[in-house]
């Protein structure tokens, strides 16, 4: 993991200077850019000017807490890994990390475990991202580039919308896609019903000839895969 990170850019957001100088200090080790801010207001400012590969951010600080920074961020990028760090584990901040995309929310008091184990999920979300190909289950993949589903190596035809949901989930498969994201994508003229939506589900895992679909009750869906052999 170390090697990979090296060459890559990461931005940390606290505003206790202790944590942040040795949150920084160790991250330095493993990775020769990074880069460091105060609040979330001066994290923005960092972000937009170097563009990091990987965010990671107290919630609670002073000028603009870590998740309304990480808000402002996903209006115009919704695949940087953002990692957030609190001392709350209450309910509706791990809904509010979901519906942000979040790739790891930790548990306060970072540790260096902690942290490998949010920069090992990153890594494995920028590499999939790297991929044109999602391995679903041992015998069913979907080719990104040609917008292809195949089971044992045979085509499944997909309609418009089953291929657009599809799509739409392999290509954010680290992530909840939102019910606003479904909409905007299948149906952004006419609008979407649940039950519409539901029904487009119910068949297309069918042609997944599996569950691989899963709801995320109140915020939207996900692609889940299992571990190739």
């Amino acid at each position: 993991m170390t090697t990979k990170l090296k060459n890559l850019t990461i931005l940390y957001v606290e505003d206790e200077e202790m944590i942040r100088q040795n949150a920084v200090e160790y991250l330095s080790r493993i990775c020769d850019n990074v880069l460091e801010a105060k609040d979330g207001l001066e994290a923005l400012e960092v972000y937009r000017k170097n563009r990091p590969n990987i965010i990671i951010s107290d919630i609670k600080m002073p000028k603009m807490n870590g998740l309304n920074m990480a808000k402002e961020i996903r209006k115009e990028d919704k695949e940087t890994p953002v990692i957030i760090a609190t001392a709350h584990t209450e309910t509706n901040y791990l809904l509010q990390a979901v519906e942000l995309q979040l790739i790891k929310y930790i548990v306060k008091p970072i540790t260096s475990a902690k942290l490998q184990k949010a920069l090992s999920l990153s890594l494995d979300y920028l590499n999939e991202k790297e991929s044109n190909v999602v391995n679903i289950n041992e015998v069913t993949l979907y080719d990104i580039l040609n917008k292809s589903l195949f089971i044992n190596n045979n085509i499944v035809k997909l309609t418009k919308n089953e291929q657009l949901l599809l799509h739409l989930l392999a290509t954010n498969r680290q992530r909840v896609v939102n019910y606003e994201e479904i909409e905007n994508t299948i149906w952004a003229y006419e609008g979407m019903s649940m039950d519409a939506l539901r029904s487009l589900v119910r068949v297309l895992r069918k042609k997944l000839e599996g569950d691989f679909v899963e709801n995320i009750s109140g915020i939207g869906y996900r692609l889940t895969t299992i571990p190739t052999t």
